[in-house]
C-alpha cells in the first residue's frame, strides 16, 4: 500500500500560514504605495517550505488559499493529519518602523517585554473564558513538548543564521513565548517571525522571491536536522 501512496513518510509536518481571509495580519507599504499583507507573505513562504519538505516528510498546510482559519480549526487539522511537528509562519510588525530582523519562537513562559508584544499580536482576539482555558492548556502542553520544541527552534534558527546572512537581516535569536496556536496544536512546534512588514526598507527584502527561497531552505534544513533525516545529494 505504501508503494501506491506518494510521499508516504513516517513523519508528518503541518505548516501553518498565519492569518488569512479578512484577517490581514501586519500590513506594510512598498515605495510607490503598494500594500503588502502578512497573510499573503506567510502563504507564499509556507508553500515554499511545503514544496521543499515534500521529498523528505509528509507535509500539509493549514490553508492553501486566502481564507480565514480559526485557531481551533488549525489545531483540529493537526489532530486530523496526526502531525508530528507544527510550524506557524508569520511576519512581524512594530509601531517603531525601524524595528528589524527575524526571530524564532517556541512555546514556553517568558517575562520578556518585547516577547509580550509579539504574543499580543499573534494571540489577538482571545479573551475571557477562552483565555483562561487556553492558559491551562498551555501549562500542560509546555510540560509535554518543551524539550522537543526548543530543539526544533534551535535547529531551524541555526540554519536561518547561515542562510540569511547574505540578506543583511538582523538575527534576533530564539525566544520563548505564549502562543495559543502552538498550545492548541498539542505537539512540538515553533512560530517563525520572518522579518518586519512594518519596516519599509526590510519589507523590500522580505517580499522578494530570493529571500523567501533562502528562508524556506533554511527552515527545511533545520527541520531535517531536528528529525535527523539526511537531505541526500
Amino acid at each position: 500500500l505504501a508503494l501506491l501512496l506518494p510521499h508516504a513518510h513516517a513523519t508528518v509536518v503541518l505548516v501553518d500560514p498565519g492569518h488569512g481571509g479578512e484577517e490581514l495580519g501586519a500590513v506594510g507599504a512598498l515605495p510607490g504605495g503598494r500594500k503588502v499583507m502578512e497573510k499573503d507573505l506567510s502563504l507564499r513562504l509556507a508553500r515554499k517550505i511545503q514544496d521543499k519538505l515534500r521529498p523528505h516528510v509528509t507535509v500539509f498546510l493549514t490553508r492553501s488559499l486566502d481564507r480565514a482559519v480559526t485557531l481551533q480549526e488549525r489545531a483540529d487539522l493537526a489532530d486530523k493529519v496526526k502531525a508530528d511537528l507544527f510550524i506557524s509562519v508569520h511576519f512581524n510588525s512594530s509601531p517603531d518602523h525601524g524595528a528589524h530582523g527575524y526571530e524564532t519562537y517556541y512555546l514556553n513562559n517568558s517575562a520578556d517585554a518585547a516577547v509580550r508584544k509579539v504574543e499580543q499580536k499573534e494571540n489577538l482576539g482571545l479573551k475571557g473564558e477562552e483565555l483562561v482555558v487556553n492558559q491551562i492548556l498551555i501549562d500542560l502542553v509546555i510540560q509535554q513538548t518543551l524539550s522537543a520544541s526548543r530543539s526544533l527552534a534551535q535547529n531551524v534558527h541555526r540554519e536561518l543564521g547561515g542562510h540569511l546572512r547574505p540578506t543583511g537581516l538582523t538575527n534576533r535569536g530564539v525566544k520563548a513565548g505564549l502562543f495559543y496556536v502552538l498550545a492548541l496544536s498539542k505537539r512540538p512546534g515553533l512560530l517563525l517571525e520572518a522579518g518586519f512588514v512594518s519596516n519599509p526598507k526590510e519589507l523590500k527584502t522580505i517580499q522578494q522571491e530570493e529571500f523567501l527561497e533562502r528562508y524556506a531552505r533554511a527552515v527545511v534544513s533545520g527541520v531535517l536536522a531536528h528529525l535527523k533525516i539526511q537531505k541526500g545529494p
